[in-house]
């Protein structure tokens, strides 16, 4: 009787919940509000040129949570994080989707076992899972913007050679690369159009996506403007090694296979042999499910696994 009142409970607060934070992200995603928050993350970038009235008039736009955001250790950085994600909602939704979430999972944990404890791990796994979700969707739009990069400076190599202006060379990259790369430079082209530098519009890039090849081009492209050169052989240069770095980290993939194999099999192996336990012999496993101290000995137990695939994890990542 007390799963099924357990399970009502998680699925009205969860519901209630996430219909408040969708409400958040639906007005955060307006285009009115994504134009403060730009004009807001300007304002907040060192060494910008943004008069300290219109500086004042920004940071006065923005709502209680958003300043207390952005004062806050844990979450100053968070806005600048979901864009190198590439998430479109604002900090304030995320941490509200983050917050429906935790207290969801710690009101199921709590009515399930009757545990304290065990509703604050809850709590804290469902803020660590939205912190790996985060962290994941920045490595993945890394990856694919470090697979689609060399072919932008090919282009805009090309195009320089042919004749072409630098400026329609950008537009070129955002018209025919796929996103992210594609967006970013069409977003910078945008800006060149509306009274922007090409330069500072380029640099502005490296605030949307956390890249070392970004910053190579950004500097490079820099230096060009300032000193000259022969721009289309430095970028040829960046793209050839762009390229080689990514043909050596697919060989190192292919090195640490076994080791990444064993990782997934050590994790696994003891839920499946778990589960199948509890399906063939129930009672075998029942004073690890009933008594307190067994609830404890499996804490402890997930907690260490989760230890050791981290340690296993940490052997085979191999920095390129």
């Amino acid at each position: 009787m007390i799963l099924p009142i357990a399970a009502l409970v998680f699925l009205s607060v969860f519901c209630l919940l996430v219909a408040a934070g969708f409400s958040l992200i639906e007005r955060h995603s307006s285009p009115k509000t994504e134009l403060k928050r730009r004009l807001q993350r300007m304002a907040r970038q060192k060494g910008s040129e943004v008069p300290e009235e219109l500086r004042v008039a920004l940071y006065s736009w923005a709502s209680r949570a958003e300043r207390f955001l952005a004062r806050s250790p844990f979450t100053r950085n968070l806005a600048t994080k979901l864009d190198h994600a590439g998430i479109k909602s604002g900090a304030v939704a995320f941490v509200a989707l983050t917050a429906s979430a935790a207290l969801a999972l710690a009101v199921l944990a709590v009515t399930a076992s009757g545990m304290l404890l065990l509703g604050m791990l809850a709590a804290a796994t469902a803020v660590l899972l939205a912190a790996l979700l985060l962290k994941i969707r920045t490595q993945r739009r890394n990856a694919r913007f470090t697979e689609h990069f060399p072919d932008a400076l090919s282009i805009i190599s090309r195009s320089l050679r042919a004749g072409h202006s630098f400026t329609s060379a950008v537009q070129l990259v955002g018209q025919e690369i796929p996103a992210p790369v594609g967006p970013l430079f069409q977003s910078a082209y945008d800006q060149q159009q509306l009274g922007l530098r090409i330069t500072d519009a380029l640099a502005g890039m490296n605030q949307k996506i956390d890249s070392l090849d970004m910053r190579f081009f950004t500097t490079a492209v820099s230096i060009n403007s300032d000193v000259g050169g022969n721009l289309s052989d430095t970028l040829d240069k960046l793209a050839l090694t762009i390229r080689d770095r990514l043909r050596i980290r697919r060989q190192v993939q292919v090195y640490t296979a076994q080791g990444r194999m064993s990782g997934y099999v050590l994790g696994a192996l003891p839920v499946l042999v778990f589960a199948m336990f509890s399906v063939m012999n129930p009672q075998y496993e029942s004073a690890l499910l009933k008594e307190p101290l067994g609830r404890y000995v499996l804490l402890f137990a997930a907690l260490m696994q989760v230890t050791g695939l981290l340690i296993i994890a940490r052997i085979i990542r191999i920095r390129i």
